[in-house]
């Protein structure tokens, strides 16, 4: 970087950039976001006749490429640079044209005078030095990939000292036991060394015996060797157990370490801990802040089970009585409104031993804990909840979990509250960041204190992200963003809270902690229109009816001309979601209206239902819409909820008429209604923004939107559509290869298996390196009891008066 600065002062550039800078200033602005820089650079170079080349070629286009943000001072102008993915710096250009690299102290110093509220000693919170020993990824490119990357740190020790990480790995295999059942190796062996000469004894033994001889016949045999149950079910998986390990000792490989790692029987109970919204089975989608993260979690659950139980009979436990135990925690509502959010123990629906446990608020104010509570307000009673139920999950256990997994930021805190409680693996989840989705919402937290308490959460996230032993995230993006925007995660690496705290160093991004495993789709009620044997013929006519023709009061319009395409949208109505985005590109392309219905599926459709301000002015617009550009006879507006059978057949029926699927959100994380639809074989457009840039993952962007720009995306939807008019079987191309693509990669019994194996190294990890975990997690713990309660505590008093 420090080159390509030079390469602008040291020739003629420095002018252009000095009158880019003028031109910023003659705004009145003082803040500069990337959008706004790129287009002010792009008009400059309009304006100033400046060759072709010189916007992107020229060493100051190529420093505005980098340029994330500007910030122009009286005397001075900043500018955050991003070279590269997961990389920033901050350069300031001084009043005699000097260009000097900045701290990070100093750029949040900048930010907090632009504001108005700059406090010359501010606490810091720094978390590099807790990362600074641990072994970390090199490459950006391979973020998010910490498994392989410590399968092969652990190789690499095991060969550079095989003594001493054998013997760790003879001590972590010793410890397993499950209800209080000795599992794998017995005192018989007392350390590494002898292991290593007992499974040549083992290997011996089994290889007399037939391939399918069943372990209880043998098991005394091997018991006396000192190798107790969990090898294997059969002679002959014991025996490949064995020379995976054999081999790992003497010869390792990342692949070896990994499929031995998959075997080792470690994992029996799991909690899911999901607090906020309505975490239930019926009744409660489409519910306030209740969707994508209730399906989540009920599908990660049956699945868990299932693959659990595989591993558990693969590994010859089952006959000795071991089975899978999952449990998804959340708060038990009283006040239930007609749901079972008021049963303390529900099983989850197609499991054998997977249950919801509901565990309630302390009261404090009745009026306020016995109802639902928004995301935003339910900090105060997260540290009580998370010691209700520890004592509620080990009676249901009758023992600790293996493995806790938070979901979001309220799951993802009492996952920490109990892992520390408990000293279990914990992994966090986090679905979707809220300081990302609300631009400046760091910068002007004391504004937006009242309604939102971005203050107690963004803290809470800091403790959780960190504290975890893990992170899966859905997309890479989620971590470090694209060379055009800052992922999820980045953005917390370095900010200010004005007056509260600066940031300095929050999350180390190139930590193997981060891992890339995305969720599946319930493929037994997402699946392909045209597997017409698995499809309700009478509830497919209902949908039809229900999507293009019935009369109801919560039913908005009718469609002139049935025979046009159509386009279609499930979303729940939040500015978030921006249906009123895509209803407006709709009403400008009369080109578009001309080929197609737009057909909105929502939970509400009238501003008297909503729940909030926002959701009623969002419900406003929406209409407000549709009446400006008379979009009457070419929309449909559905506001019910309806159940998830129901929602997957609506999909296969657009796809029956060769309809598409718009996902026009202003930023998407992952995108669940994205995976649903296009493995019903929907041909989907997305946002550009967040993860859904992977899912659809086409080189030409052909499906990609931008939801800025209503103009380009009605011109990409018609492109495609014009396409299919021309070339019917076009759209059956892409519906087949979208099908696949979901079908393929986004399963969950590979996310199950990935998330297993997770724990079992992280958990590995953790017990020859907890030393590097502990200074850092009662670092979380200052924190959580300096920052975090207090705060917490202001809503809490809030609730009490009511």
């Amino acid at each position: 970087m420090y080159e390509l600065v030079q390469a602008v002062f040291n020739g003629d550039e420095k002018t252009a950039l000095h009158q880019l800078i003028y031109t910023l200033s003659a705004s009145g602005k003082h803040y500069f976001l990337r959008n706004e820089i790129l287009q002010a650079f792009a008009d400059y170079c309009h304006q100033s006749q400046k060759p072709a080349y010189f916007y992107y070629s020229s060493s100051v286009g190529k420093l505005i490429q980098y340029t994330h943000e500007i910030i122009l001072e009286e005397q001075s102008t900043w500018f955050v640079v991003r070279p590269k993915i997961a990389n920033q710096e901050v350069w300031k250009l001084t009043p005699d044209s000097r260009f000097e690299q900045m701290t990070p102290q100093a750029l949040l110093d900048v930010r907090d005078r632009l504001v108005n509220r700059y406090q010359p000693h501010i606490l810091e919170i720094d978390l590099h030095p807790f990362y600074e020993s641990s072994p970390r990824i090199d490459d950006p490119r391979n973020i998010g990939q910490g498994l392989a990357f410590l399968n092969r740190y652990l190789c690499n020790q095991l060969l550079t000292d095989p003594q001493y990480w054998v013997e760790m790995l003879f001590q972590a295999l010793q410890g397993l036991q499950n209800n209080g059942i000795r599992l794998l190796l017995s005192d018989r062996i007392p350390s590494g060394i002898h292991l290593a000469k007992q499974i040549k004894l083992a290997l011996k033994l089994l290889n007399q015996l037939e391939p399918d001889e069943p372990y209880e016949k043998f098991r005394f045999d091997v018991q006396k060797l000192g190798f107790e149950p969990g090898w294997g079910n059969t002679a002959a998986r014991v025996s490949e157990t064995l020379e995976l390990l054999d081999r790992l000792i003497y010869s390792p490989e990342p692949g070896i370490l990994e499929t031995f790692v998959a075997r080792v029987p470690a994992v029996f109970r799991v909690v899911l801990i999901s607090i906020h919204g309505w975490v239930g089975q019926e009744d409660v989608l489409g519910r306030d802040e209740t969707l994508g993260q209730v399906i989540y979690v009920l599908e990660q659950a049956r699945s868990l089970e299932n693959e659990l139980r595989e591993q558990i009979k693969l590994a010859g436990l089952d006959v000795l009585g071991m089975k899978p135990h999952v449990i998804i925690l959340t708060r038990l509502i009283p006040n239930c409104e007609g749901t079972f959010c008021n049963l303390r123990l529900e099983k989850v629906q197609d499991t054998q031993n997977a249950w919801i446990l509901r565990v309630p608020f302390g009261e404090f104010n009745p009026e306020i804990t016995n109802n639902w509570i928004s995301k935003f307000e339910i900090w105060p009673y997260l540290e009580n909840f998370a010691l209700d139920a520890e004592k509620e999950l080990l009676a249901q256990f009758q023992g600790k979990p293996n493995l806790l997994v938070g979901n979001y930021s309220d799951g993802n805190l009492v996952a920490f509250l109990l892992s520390r409680r408990m000293k279990v693996t914990q992994c966090n989840i986090a679905h979707s960041l809220e300081k990302p989705k609300h631009l400046f919402s760091n910068l002007y937290w004391q504004d937006l204190e009242d309604k939102y308490h971005f203050s107690v959460q963004f803290t809470a996230d800091l403790i959780s992200m960190n504290a975890a032993e893990f992170i899966i995230t859905s997309s890479y993006q989620e971590i470090v963003g694209t060379p055009d925007t800052i992922g999820q995660y980045e953005s917390y690496k370095c900010f200010t809270m004005p007056q509260l705290y600066h940031v300095v160093d929050g999350i180390d991004l190139f930590s193997p902690k981060f891992n890339l495993v995305p969720p599946g789709v319930n493929e037994k009620i997402f699946f392909p229109y045209s597997q017409k044997e698995d499809r309700d013929s009478n509830l497919r006519t209902q949908i039809y009816d229900f999507l293009f023709t019935r009369e109801d009061s919560q039913i908005f319009g009718h469609l002139d001309n049935l025979n046009k395409r159509p386009i279609f949208v499930v979303a729940p109505i939040t500015s978030i979601r921006n249906l009123s985005g895509l209803a407006e590109c709709f009403g400008r392309s009369q080109a578009l209206q001309e080929r197609c219905n737009l057909i909105l599926l929502s939970s509400k459709l009238h501003p008297d239902e909503a729940t909030n301000p926002e959701e009623a002015e969002e419900i406003r617009k929406l209409h407000d819409i549709i009446e400006q550009y008379h979009l009457n006879g070419k929309i449909r507006w559905v506001g019910m909820r309806i159940p998830s059978n129901n929602i997957g057949e609506a999909y296969r029926v657009v796809a029956d008429y060769q309809g598409i699927y718009v996902h026009f959100a202003r930023f998407e994380s992952f995108g669940r209604s994205i995976l649903e639809a296009m493995i019903s074989g929907l041909p989907t457009f997305a946002t550009q923004f967040g993860g859904s840039l992977e899912i659809i993952e086409n080189q030409e962007n052909e499906f990609n939107v931008n939801p800025t720009d209503l103009e380009e995306t009605a011109k990409k939807i018609l492109g495609f559509v014009e396409q299919c008019d021309t070339h019917p079987e076009h759209w059956h191309e892409v519906s087949e290869w979208i099908s696949l693509r979901i079908h393929n990669r986004y399963n969950w019994h590979l996310h199950s298996k990935q998330l297993l194996q997770l724990t079992k190294i992280f958990s590995f990890w953790n017990f020859v390196a907890p030393e590097n975990n502990e200074a850092r997690d009662r670092y979380m713990e200052t924190l959580f009891h300096l920052i975090y309660k207090p705060r917490a505590e202001k809503i809490l008093e809030k609730h009490k008066r009511g």
